[in-house]
């Protein structure tokens, strides 16, 4: 693969901050930090991903890095309840640039380095580095002891900031002659210069206008957008319900329900490190998304008919095909828009994504609870999961009909 050393310091980067941060998940879970910091998200990602296009992706990403060390390090130098209160607080606010705002550079970065060829492998290796992440993640927290993973997690948070700053090159920009300025520029233009990069800093900001006029540059990419929000819907009301809908079937509890995960994410890391990077090239990404959206149908339809405590262990062993919709996806969508506008772009696909993640469980909880109660309209537990397979079905139709259509377009936010 193209550029591989730059590359690859950008995936060790990713699975460092990564694996920090999915150790803390298991130790401290939290639904309405997780909402909270979803709104955030909304907003933040088109946000940080134009800014990026602008200032640089090493230059933004270094602003989650830095946000993402500080609630660990609260928690690993003390755990009283005044660190805890205080852990929350920034915690809740720092997610809204962290969760996401990592993933999201990290795919534009790989979208400047590598030619649209070779997309869909880079996109396939980072989806599989986040993976692999979260299983490092979840067996650490599950085998150090309470009290060192809070130190354990800062350690390695620290660690990840560091090694980006020292290891990762920023992206070579290519701006045009007649821009650069003919003379050095003297102390009395110093206050006009200091104006113009205000004035440039604001017009970087997207406006809900250039978001719906990005969405709207080509058909492909409206139909993109579309597919990873009902997927996105589907998927945040699985795995808000799952557990509850195997505890109330077979008594499940939290640690099988943790193997269940880690058997999916296994076969995730697998499929999108070494399927995807070999055939992706070959076949193209419509086919492995479609390959992906399958997986996901035939994994919630054998969760809803489930008529024995293995088979939520055997339907998650089409984790091997089930993650490979998310990277193929952000693959068609670097390749709708200009070099300029990959930031803004992954930006606004995450900021859908975590749109369709909030309202997702106001959606299906209720259902949830109504069907697996005792007044229920009728005796079939699974009703909430198979209307999630239906939101899969909805996503598949959008993807099929985007196939149909290939113009390329793109917009600039600050010349609208």
């Amino acid at each position: 693969m193209e550029n591989w050393g730059k590359l690859s310091h950008m995936f060790v980067t990713v699975f460092l901050s990564n694996f920090a941060d999915l150790m803390l998940s298991p130790a401290i879970p939290d639904v309405t930090l997780g909402a909270i910091a979803g709104v955030g998200s909304v907003i933040m990602m088109p946000l940080i991903g134009n800014l990026s296009d602008a200032y640089g992706r090493k230059a933004l990403l270094t602003i989650p890095m830095v946000l993402a060390t500080i609630p660990s390090v609260i928690l690993a130098w003390k755990r009283t309840p005044n660190f805890f209160y205080a852990y929350y607080v920034i915690k809740t606010l720092t997610s809204m640039v962290t969760e996401g705002g990592v993933v999201c550079l990290a795919l534009a970065y790989l979208a400047d380095n590598v030619s649209e060829g070779k997309r869909v492998s880079a996109f396939g290796i980072l989806s599989g580095v986040v993976s692999a992440s979260f299983l490092g993640g979840t067996l650490a927290a599950r085998l150090l002891p309470t009290n060192q993973i809070f130190q354990v997690s800062a350690a390695v948070s620290i660690t990840a900031m560091i090694y980006m700053i020292v290891f990762l090159k920023d992206t070579t920009r290519i701006t045009d002659a007649l821009e650069q300025p003919i003379l050095k520029v003297t102390e009395s233009d110093e206050d006009g210069c200091k104006a113009s990069k205000k004035i440039d800093f604001v017009k970087n900001i997207p406006s809900p206008k250039d978001i719906f006029r990005l969405l709207r540059s080509s058909i492909k990419f409206s139909l993109a957008a579309f597919v990873a929000f009902f997927n996105s819907l589907a998927e945040a009301g699985l795995q808000s319900c799952l557990l509850y809908f195997l505890k109330a079937r077979f008594h499940f509890k939290k640690d099988q329900f943790a193997d269940v995960l880690l058997i999916a994410y296994i076969g995730a890391t697998v499929s999108n490190m070494v399927f995807m990077p070999t055939l992706g090239p070959r076949i193209g990404e419509e086919t492995l998304l479609s390959l992906g959206m399958f997986a996901g149908f035939l994994n919630m339809f054998l969760d809803s008919i489930a008529w024995a405590a293995w088979v939520p262990y055997a339907s998650a062993s089409t984790g091997f095909f089930l993650f490979l919709s998310s990277p193929n996806l952000r693959s068609i969508i670097s390749k709708q828009v200009g070099p300029n506008e990959q930031g803004l772009a992954q930006g606004c696909i995450l900021g859908i994504t975590a749109f369709a993640n909030i309202i997702s469980p106001l959606i299906y909880s209720p259902l949830s609870a109504l069907v697996l109660s005792d007044d229920a309209p009728f005796h079939f537990q699974a009703d909430r999961l198979l209307s999630e397979y239906s939101d899969k079905v909805s996503s598949s139709i959008l993807k099929k009909r985007s196939q149909k259509h290939g113009p390329r377009g793109g917009l600039n936010p600050s010349s609208s």
